[in-house]
């Protein structure tokens, strides 16, 4: 199945706020750059200064992740004024780079319990940014957060995904040796079977899917023989999933609609939903579980696959505003598998069976998108994106692959049944 896509990606122009400035500025970025530093000096990392000062636990440990401060006074500048906000900001204005940021933030991830002195941890809720209350996830205001990022267009997202057009952890039969790119298509379709084999997806199986994302799962469950009706909220997603549906000659058996998951009624044998439970929100995770129990036939299975985060983690940034939220998925929110199972268990009469965790798996998949990007963006005759905006995109690949390395994150699929379900 093939699609001819647009090759025309629309401005990508994104600005970074300059460096603060002031008195204020100046005692944060002190506390900042000693706290950094002294972080670094016990970590197996290794941080080059200009003048070619390197710190680092063993600074001649070649083989340690290697980052290089180019403006150091700006750095310490944006990080103690803006916390991970002002890290992540940073690196999209140049302040430092790396070979390969995802092992100089897979090192950070897997300290971060530390990085902070516990005895100024305390303080966190004086400097830590909150939310901002225009990306809560009403229904006005998640299509809107949707837009932000899954609008950029369709050709942006064909410079790192597969052909499959999957934007998920994918499901590798092995890890070890790590797979290549073109093992990624496939380990696509192994995670979209294993999804719909959990749910029991086949001929003449009703499924609803929630995120319709651009159409390959809901394609690959009518295969089965499954009738197929996919929500989205991203208007371009819904052009494109339409037009893969039409041409592989699916319309009879696939039905895409842009609408809020919210507004749906109906009684189906199996719902399917992946990664689009971080799209909700903490505080509407009761509605999004109550929806699913109400749509769902009696012995029917909703299968899902989730990014989730240590229930501990979880509670100590649900409220804070990070770097991903400001620049990536406004409005998002990960949970942990602890609140799910609660939501599920105060507020339905679902149970929450056969976890299944995909960690390593996501990690490796983050890695290839990141080399493609890093491949397509970077030729000679590629798409013209706007620096800052490619460095914020690496950031995110590459923040992302190391919550996953570092067991900071972790992504699972799960069923959720009804109490008779056999």
């Amino acid at each position: 199945m093939t699609t001819q896509l647009s090759t025309h990606i629309p401005s990508t122009a994104i600005g970074v706020d300059p460096v603060p400035t002031g008195l204020r500025t100046a005692v944060a970025a002190t506390v900042a750059d000693s706290l950094f530093r002294r972080a670094v000096r016990r970590l197996p990392l290794r941080v080059e200064y200009p003048g070619g000062v390197v710190l680092g636990r063993d600074p001649d440990d070649t083989a340690a992740p290697l980052m290089t401060l180019h403006r150091p006074a700006d750095f310490a500048a944006r990080l103690g004024t803006g916390g991970l906000i002002g890290f992540g900001e940073s690196y999209m204005a140049g302040d430092w780079s790396a070979p390969d940021p995802a092992t100089v933030l897979t090192v950070l991830a897997a300290d971060i319990e530390n990085l902070v002195p516990v005895t100024l941890q305390r303080f966190r809720r004086f400097y830590v940014a909150k939310r901002p209350g225009t990306e809560r996830n009403t229904r006005t205001g998640t299509r809107a957060n949707i837009a932000r990022h899954y609008d950029l267009s369709n050709a942006f997202f064909t410079l790192f995904l597969d052909e499959t057009l999957t934007y998920s952890s994918a499901l590798f039969s092995t890890t070890t040796p790590p797979p290549r790119w073109p093992d990624l298509a496939g380990a696509q379709h192994r995670k979209m079977d294993r999804i719909l084999d959990a749910a029991r997806v086949g001929p003449g199986t009703r499924m609803l899917e929630i995120g319709t994302g651009w159409g390959a799962l809901a394609l690959r469950a009518a295969e089965r023989g499954a009738t197929v009706r996919s929500v989205t909220l991203s208007t371009e997603q819904h052009r494109l999933a339409r037009e893969r549906i039409a041409t592989a000659g699916a319309e009879d058996r696939v039905q895409v609609d842009l609408l809020d998951y919210r507004q749906l009624e109906g009684e189906y044998d199996a719902i399917v939903s992946v990664e689009m439970l971080e799209a909700v929100g903490y505080a509407y995770l009761d509605i999004y579980f109550r929806t699913l129990q109400r749509l769902l036939a009696p012995h029917g299975r909703a299968a899902l696959q989730v990014i989730t985060m240590p229930h501990h983690r979880m509670l100590a940034t649900r409220d804070t505003y990070t770097w991903i939220q400001k620049y990536i998925f406004p409005g998002g929110f990960l949970p942990s598998m602890r609140l799910i199972a609660e939501t599920v268990g105060d507020h339905t009469d679902l149970r929450l069976t056969e976890g299944f965790s995909m960690r390593e798996h996501y990690a490796h998949t983050l890695r290839l998108w990141l080399e493609q990007f890093t491949r397509n963006t970077g030729q000679a005759a590629g798409p013209g994106l706007d620096p800052v905006f490619r460095r914020m995109w690496e950031l995110y690949l590459a923040y992302a692959e190391a919550g996953f390395r570092s067991g900071y994150l972790d992504v699972e699929q799960f069923v959720l049944t009804r109490g008779d379900e056999e």
